[in-house]
């Protein structure tokens, strides 16, 4: 298991040991499922995923790209500019 250090805001480190005081885990186990939550997983768990959709969805490789590629051009066009520094 690999070890990292991060810097906190006093506030968000106290909230954070608080909480996983109160849920009897640890702050590693609670930024760990977070992380998780969040969609962050090793590429291959992606990788995996992307084909089970394609699969299903009885897309070949290139439909899918195509369509994915379409999906996020219409995502970042919903977003303000603010949010959107690529624009």
């Amino acid at each position: 298991m690999s070890r990292l250090t991060i810097t906190l805001d006093d506030d968000l480190h106290r909230a954070l040991k608080e909480a996983a005081a109160r849920q009897g885990r640890s702050i590693g186990n609670l930024i760990e499922e977070s992380l998780q939550l969040r969609g962050i997983k090793p590429t291959e768990d992606a990788q995996a995923l992307v084909e089970r959709a394609r699969h299903q969805a009885q897309m070949d490789e290139e439909a899918a790209l195509t369509l994915a590629t379409a999906e996020v051009r219409d995502e970042r066009e919903e977003q303000p500019a603010a949010s959107n520094p690529a624009r």
